[in-house]
Parts: C-alpha cells; sequence; structure tokens
C-alpha cells in the first residue's frame, strides 16, 4: 500500500543524505501517514459508542470535516490529486481530501444530521442571492478581495533572508526545485502542519482506539482535540476564502487558530466564541466583551489592533523564494499535553518582540551557515524544516538562557517540526537544525522499513548521554552526531578565520570520537535487519571518510580523553556488579 524505499535511498540516507527524489520519497510518504490519520480519527468517531462521543459530537465532526473539504475544492477547483495518496484506501473511504479524506457521501448527508444552531445560519451572512449556500454553515463562496498586509507588518515575516550566492547555496537552490513534491496549498499545509499529527493520536487515545484504558483525562483530551479540529477547519476556510459563521471553543480561555492567531478570553475556563469570516476579515463575539476584528494577511499571521489577539508569526525562507517558516509559539498540541518529559528538556514559551529579534537575528545567517556544511544541509533544512518551536531555557541555564545551555528535540508524530530553546547564533540554530533534520529523516525511514527487532532495553553507552539507551536511541544518536561531525569537518576545512577553524575543528574531533565509540555497538548488533545492515555500512563508510581528513592532534587528544571519561563514569554509574 505504500512505497518500498529503493536501494539508492537507503545508500543516501545511510550516508546521511538524500537527494531531491529520497527527500521527496520521505515527504510523500508521511504526507500520505498524517492523511490516514486523519481518516482514522474521523472513522474512530463514527465507530465509537455514544459514551465516548456524542451524536452531537459526531455531527459536530462531519461538519468540520465537510467545510475542510470544501475549502480545499475552493483553493484546487477541478484539480485531482495525482500523488500516491490517491490510491490509499482507508477503511470506511479514501484517506484524503479529493480522494484523499473522503466525501460528502461517506460521512452522510446533512438531512439525516438535521441542523446545529452552533454553526450558525446562512441568515447570519445575508441573502441567499449574495452568494452560494451550504448547511448549516452559513453563506460562503464569495473570497472577497485578496488578504492585505497589516499596517503594522511583523518585521520577522518580512525581514529579507541572508544568504551570499556562492555554490552550496546555489546548489541548495537547485536540489529544492528539484524536489520531487508539488506545492501545497494553504488548505493543505494546515492538514499536514507537523502537530496535526499529535492532535489526531491525541484524539484517537480518547476514542480509545489507542492501547491501556480510558481515563478521565482521555475523555478531557478527546473534547479539546474535537474542539481544535474545528477550529483547524475554520482557518483553512479562511485561507481558502469562505465566508462562514461558526460557533468555537476557547480551550481553558484561549482559541488558537493554526497559522492566523490566537484569541486569549482573559479567563481560564472554557468559553464560547462565534467566528464569523467575511471578505478576509474575522469577528470573534462572546458574552461581555467588545467584539474582536481580525485581518488576514499574506501568509502567516493576522492582525488585530485588539489586545486580546496574538498574531502567529513566521520566519523568511532560507532561500530566495522558499516558503516562510512558522516561529510557532501558540499550538497547543507543540508539546506532549501531559505527561513527564526528560529532565533536560525545557517547556514551551510565547516570545516577546525581544525573543523574536533574537531568534531573527539568529536565523538570517543560519542559511549561509547551513551552506559552510555543504548545499545538502540547507536543501535538508528547506526541504523537510516545517516549523520552529521556541522552548524556554532548558533547567540549569543562566539569565536569559545563554551561555548556560541550550536543548531541541524532535518529536516522531510532528513530522517535520524542530523544537530549540533561542540558539546563541546562526552557526548554533544550524548545528540543531542539522542534528534534527537527521532524526527526522531516520524517524521517517523507520516507518517505511524496519532497520533492527532489537528490544527497547535501555542499556547501552552513549558517549553524549549519561543514561543507559536502547538500541534504537543509540542508532538515531549517532546518525545524528555523524552527521554533526561532517558538518563540522566541512566548516573547518573552509573557515577563513583561525578561531573558526579551530572551534570547528573542536567540534568535528568530539562528535567523530564519539560516532567512534558508539559504531561497534551498532555494527556488532545481531539484531539488524538486512536493510539495517545495509544502512548502518554506510554510517560506517562515512565516518572512515572523515578519518581521512582528521582534526589537529590537540583537538583529537582532548575529544578522546573526554570520551575516555564519560565511558568511565556511565561504567561506574551503570555497570552491572560483579
Amino acid at each position: 500500500m505504500l512505497p518500498a524505499v529503493p536501494e539508492r535511498a537507503l545508500t543516501e540516507l545511510g550516508r546521511t543524505e538524500g537527494g531531491p527524489e529520497t527527500l521527496g520519497l520521505l515527504v510523500r510518504d508521511q504526507h500520505t501517514r498524517r492523511l490516514l490519520l486523519l481518516r482514522a480519527v474521523l472513522d474512530a468517531a463514527e465507530a465509537a459508542g455514544p459514551a465516548v462521543c456524542s451524536a452531537g459530537a459526531r455531527a459536530r465532526l462531519r461538519d468540520d470535516w465537510a467545510l475542510l473539504e470544501e475549502a480545499d475544492r475552493v483553493e484546487r477547483p477541478g484539480r485531482v490529486h495525482r500523488g500516491p495518496v490517491s490510491s490509499v484506501r482507508a477503511e470506511g473511504g479514501y484517506a484524503g481530501l479529493h480522494g484523499d479524506l473522503g466525501t460528502r457521501d461517506d460521512l452522510g448527508t446533512r438531512d439525516g444530521l438535521g441542523t446545529y444552531g452552533e454553526r450558525g445560519t446562512r441568515e447570519d451572512l445575508g441573502p441567499r442571492g449574495d452568494r452560494r449556500t451550504r448547511g448549516a454553515f452559513g453563506a460562503y463562496g464569495d473570497a472577497g478581495p485578496p488578504p492585505h498586509p497589516a499596517p503594522h507588518a511583523d518585521p520577522v515575516a518580512c525581514a529579507d533572508p541572508v544568504v551570499h550566492a556562492d555554490p552550496a547555496v546555489r546548489g541548495a537552490a537547485e536540489a529544492v526545485s528539484a524536489l520531487a513534491v508539488p506545492p501545497l496549498s494553504s488548505v493543505r499545509a494546515l492538514l499536514l502542519h507537523p502537530f496535526v499529527g499529535p492532535w489526531a493520536r491525541h484524539c484517537l487515545s480518547g476514542l480509545g482506539t489507542l492501547p491501556g484504558p480510558r481515563t478521565e483525562r482521555d475523555a478531557r483530551e478527546l473534547a479539546c482535540g474535537l474542539a481544535h479540529f474545528g477550529a483547524l477547519a475554520a482557518a483553512a476556510a479562511t485561507r481558502a476564502g469562505i465566508a462562514f459563521a461558526v460557533r468555537l471553543t476557547a480551550l481553558d480561555g484561549v482559541l488558537t487558530l493554526p497559522s492566523l492567531g490566537a484569541l486569549r478570553t482573559h479567563t481560564s475556563r472554557d468559553t464560547r466564541v462565534d467566528v464569523v469570516h467575511r471578505r478576509g476579515r474575522l469577528t470573534f463575539r462572546r458574552a461581555g466583551a467588545a467584539d474582536v476584528l481580525v485581518h488576514l494577511q499574506t501568509g502567516v499571521g493576522a492582525w488585530s489592533d485588539a489586545t486580546a489577539w496574538t498574531p502567529a508569526h513566521a520566519l523568511p525562507g532560507l532561500l530566495p523564494g522558499s516558503a516562510p517558516v512558522p516561529l510557532d509559539d501558540l499550538d497547543p498540541y507543540r508539546t506532549a499535553r501531559g505527561g513527564s518529559r526528560p529532565h533536560t528538556l525545557s517547556g514551551p514559551v510565547t516570545l516577546d518582540d525581544e525573543e523574536r529579534k533574537h531568534w531573527l537575528h539568529a536565523w538570517s545567517g543560519t542559511a549561509s551557515e547551513l551552506g559552510l556544511g555543504g548545499a545538502q544541509r540547507l536543501a535538508e533544512a528547506v526541504s523537510l524544516l516545517r516549523c520552529l518551536v521556541p522552548l524556554s531555557a532548558p533547567p540549569g541555564s543562566l539569565p536569559g538562557g545563554r551561555p548556560g545551555g541550550s536543548c531541541s528535540v524532535t518529536r516522531r508524530e510532528a513530522f517535520g517540526a524542530v523544537l530549540s530553546s533561542t540558539p546563541a547564533g546562526p552557526t548554533a540554530l544550524a548545528a540543531t537544525l542539522v542534528h534534527e533534520i537527521q532524526h527526522t529523516k531516520l524517524a521517517a525511514l523507520t516507518d517505511m522499513l524496519t532497520l533492527h527487532h532489537a528490544e527497547g532495553t535501555a542499556r547501552y553507552f552513549a558517549p553524549w548521554r549519561p543514561d543507559p539507551r536502547p538500541y534504537d536511541g543509540l542508532l538515531q544518536g549517532t546518525y545524528s552526531h555523524l552527521a554533526l561531525a561532517d558538518f563540522f569537518q566541512r566548516r573547518a576545512l573552509s573557515a577563513d578565520r583561525p578561531a573558526d577553524r579551530d572551534a570547528a575543528w573542536a567540534q568535528h574531533a568530539r562528535y567523530q570520537e564519539q560516532v567512534g565509540a558508539a559504531l561497534p555497538t551498532l555494527v556488532g548488533s545481531g539484531d539488524l535487519t538486512e536493510p539495517g545492515r545495509r544502512f548502518v555500512d554506510q554510517m560506517v563508510r562515512v565516518y572512515e571518510r572523515l578519518a581521512e581528513r582528521p582534526a589537529p592532534r590537540g583537538q583529537a587528544a582532548r575529544a578522546a580523553a573526554y570520551v575516555r571519561a564519560a565511558r568511565a563514569l556511565w561504567t561506574q554509574r551503570h555497570a552491572p556488579a560483579e
């Protein structure tokens, strides 16, 4: 049902690389899985008993689904999706819009559902003769004038990316232009946004389709999830220029419309909010408060003079003409909801203007820094990075979060998202992207094939962690560190300033030594599958190639001493007593 991994792609990825066809394969496969996951939520809701998902909740979900479909049709009139998704049928219907997410026939008709007052009626928006109408959504189809920029335009979104016309940047641009993935419409971009994955999994947990007993928290998460889907549908309809009137829920007092912004009601309670969209303008109405008017703008974000509205922000594209990268500090699913997190990882943060400018400063030089490590690293970032999520300074950091430490992470279920504390500068941010995008690639690959059958017991030494790691964690860490060793070696070899060259060699030497300490465990495992063996063998070849141009003797000696000390301490703490 899903595409096989060609040998060429496995070889490229084993080398921590990936040409346009390989990256395109990963992206298309992840898009397919996301659309299947969306369909699974709808099917699970239809199959759930009334104690789990009421008839009203299912009806609302159908309405939201239908609005999404209409938004997709308006944006792509007469277009039939010809990609691999169109050939993938999920139980109960196709797994996508226009043959991918399902049709109204799959979901039932309005005659069988009745009308839902909270959805609004066409009288809310004007007489039938003004524009087409459909069901309980009210009138829509009148796109109105195109969105206009805000009078106080976001300096982050409007800033020009700082790139140089050097061979690395040109090579990255050529690789991206050859990527075998068609551009996404704004509606598809919303549906395939990284945090739709965590949203869908939370809904499936609440619907009882995931392992484990269903708890009271699951019921609350399901209610939140279904409410958030209504906001997602409203955002998609807004982007498509569809006029509508709906009633949404501000969860814990916050209503987030993905890619647009968030309305804060200054209360910690769930609050009903009536939302009307007409001609590029949103009106938010709630009891006891003045209306909030929000104007759509091109790209990410929407502006308002009201203090209750916080616009979404984006960083400019890494390459001229490439899509802006959302700097998402609003989405309620951007980090795991509830549960524990690693002690080294901080929580999400909402940025102020000063912090946002610091992100822009680091970002403005990131393309050049990535290019110094090879055109491939820049091409991977442009092709795979979908959004950045700011995190607060990690535990133990100095005031301001710099220079006392940093943290970053990717989430397997949120393909394309990188979460990071405020970067110290362009070089640090470039290294973070290299590191985390390797995790993104390897996670996507292991969704497509099995590299090993090792159990999940945490028992292996990893020089970059104080705790034992499972085999899969060791593979992931070694893979990302190998890419960093390559990245910093390239930087060291191309640096003009002695200080930059020394710093790059120091980083390369440490990553190379760490990889060398972990590779024997990976290679010696009997749990590797045949594709896994070929993949790890390619990693070994890269390690050997890097060793042909070693770091200066002093840098290499310090790196070796560091890894020996890390191993001795780990052995003292975790080795079984004899």
